[in-house]
Order: structure tokens, then sequence, then C-alpha cells
């Protein structure tokens, strides 16, 4: 069981900078490939970026390449977003999520294929 506590949103203006950070409950946090959604109102959850358990490999969405940044501390149990460049469009609750195995990138994007989820944090971009 994994439990996950995100951190970090807040209001920021068009072409400012954000971190978000997720702190996970449990030892075998480092077992788990870790990703990051979002969510605007009325629209569907979204992948956002993934890492694997390691950190070595990271997979990203289109529209936040070369702008966000994810990445982890083990021994800290915690995975971060830097986000930079922010747009209004990005506005939207961040949600992180567990996954106990690293797949394919089609498969790190889909929100069935995690196993646990926090309770998201609001990233507000003004424009």
């Amino acid at each position: 069981q994994v439990q996950l506590v995100e951190s970090g949103g807040g209001l920021v203006q068009a072409g400012g900078s954000l971190g978000l950070s997720c702190a996970a409950s449990g030892r075998t946090f480092s077992s788990y490939a870790m990703g990051w959604f979002r969510q605007a109102p009325g629209k569907e959850r979204e992948f956002v970026a993934a890492i694997d358990w390691s950190g070595s490999m990271t997979n990203y969405a289109d529209l936040v390449k070369g702008r966000f940044t994810i990445s982890r501390d083990n021994a800290k149990n915690t995975v971060y977003l830097q986000m930079n460049s922010l747009k209004p469009e990005d506005t939207a609750v961040y949600y992180c999520a567990a996954d106990r195995a690293w797949g394919t990138p089609a498969e790190m994007r889909k929100v069935s294929h995690y196993d646990y989820w926090g309770q998201g944090t609001l990233v507000t971009v003004s424009s």
C-alpha cells in the first residue's frame, strides 16, 4: 500500500514556474514507477509525465515536453514535477500516481495503469 500526498500548487502568472512535490509513504516507494496527471474543469484526467523506479527513464506528454521535468529522490520517498514556461492552459488539478510496473510509453500514459493516487493539488496559471 502506498499513500501519496501532493504539495506545491498555487497561483502563478503565465511564463512563470512552479514546482510540485509528491511525498509517498511506505518502504517500497523505490520499487514503484511514478506519474503525474492533471485534470482541468470539465475535462478528462490526462497524462503529464512518468518516471521509472530508478529515475533513469522518463516519459512526457507532448504538450509539456521541454517545459516540465519529472524527477525523484528515493531516499526522501518523493517525486517532483518542475514546471517552467507555464501557460493558462496548464491550469488544472495535478495528481501524482504510483505504478507497480514500468510499461511501454503508451501504457504509462493510461490512468488505468496506475495503482495508487494522491488527492491532487491545484495549479492556476493566470494570463
